[in-house]
This record gives structure tokens, C-alpha cells and sequence, in this order.
């Protein structure tokens, strides 16, 4: 059986074939450790029964900074999804979806407006998996996803931020239909 933990530090020697992927973003080992120094209730794996991490998410809480609160594009407080990854023999068995969960009982906790994330516009099966669990676009991101710093926006591809409204959503304030039309540059996101 799969249990779900939170991620030790020992998991980064652990958890490579997690970020074997061409869509999984990998950091270098600070970044990692910041998120579990600052937001350890939101970086949890699923370690399989051989031992073996099988899937993590990094997960964080935020709102935009007072200085950027009068911008139309601010945030309210809310969980947001950084990573979350599978291993490839242990896909389309639910453990996404588990870590998923994990993380939005922790942003329903700490009184989040809705849980964000960003995927690749090409990433149909992650938007498709994303869907089934409520989730929806809010706004496409022109250039997001840089993979050659020196192509400039030409050769970057789109991302999607899609969200999910949590319980302090009544009025579903922060999501809307048709989301994908809604163009931001990288710079209106914080």
C-alpha cells in the first residue's frame, strides 16, 4: 500500500525517477528545501511499499505582496500548487489525485479563497486530470514556460492557471468561464 507522508530532506536523493518526466520542473536543491522549511504541511510524497518515492507535491501559501494588492492581477490568500509529479509505473493509479487532496485540506485550513496552479497548454493529460478534480482555467499565461532563455517569447510556450474555489468561495469570485481567452503576460503574475 502507498501511504502518504510529508517529504524529508533525504527524500531529494530519493525521488528521481518522480522528475524523469519532460514536463516535471526540476529546481536545484535550495529551492526544494526552502518550500519544506517555510511550508511543510504542503510537501508531502507517496512512497510505494518497495521504498521507493512513487509521486511528491510542493505546495506553498500566498497572497501578493501590499505593494502589488492595487494591480487587477493581485491575489488573495490562497494554496498553491508549485509541483506534483508522478513516477511513470505508478501513473493513473490516484496518487496525484491523493496529494491533490492533501493539499487542499490544508488550504481549506488555513482559510484559502481557492488553490492556483500553472500547467503547459500542451499538457492535456494533466489539464484533463486537473478537470476531473474541479479545476478550471482562469487565465492563460502568454510565454510562461521559457525553455531556451535566449528565444525570448517566440519559442515560449503558454500556460494555463487553473483554479479550484474552496469553501471561503461562496461566490466563486475567483474563478470564471472560458479562462483560456483571458490573456496575462509573466510580468501580471505574481
Amino acid at each position: 500500500m502507498a501511504a502518504l507522508r510529508p517529504f524529508q530532506a533525504l527524500d531529494l536523493l530519493r525521488f528521481n525517477r518522480t522528475n524523469l518526466d519532460h514536463l516535471t520542473e526540476n529546481y536545484d536543491i535550495t529551492f526544494y528545501l526552502s518550500y519544506l522549511a517555510k511550508w511543510p504541511l504542503l510537501f508531502n510524497v507517496i512512497e510505494g511499499a518497495n521504498g521507493q518515492v512513487d509521486a511528491y507535491i510542493m505546495g506553498k501559501l500566498e497572497s501578493s505582496p501590499a505593494t502589488y494588492q492595487a494591480s487587477a492581477h493581485a491575489l488573495p490568500w490562497h494554496a498553491h500548487i508549485t509541483a506534483l509529479t508522478v513516477a511513470p509505473a505508478a501513473r493513473r493509479t490516484g496518487l496525484a489525485r491523493r496529494l491533490t487532496e492533501a493539499l487542499e485540506r490544508v488550504g481549506e485550513q488555513y482559510d484559502g479563497w481557492f488553490v492556483d496552479l500553472y500547467v503547459r497548454e500542451s499538457n492535456g493529460v494533466a489539464i484533463g486530470m486537473y478537470a476531473g478534480m474541479g479545476y478550471s482555467v482562469f487565465r492563460r499565461v502568454v510565454g510562461y514556460y521559457s525553455d531556451d532563455p535566449t528565444t525570448g517569447l517566440a519559442a515560449a510556450e503558454d500556460a494555463f492557471d487553473m483554479r479550484k474555489p474552496l469553501a471561503r468561495d461562496k461566490t466563486r469570485r475567483y474563478v470564471r468561464e472560458g479562462g483560456e481567452r483571458f490573456r496575462v503576460w509573466p510580468d501580471d503574475v505574481w
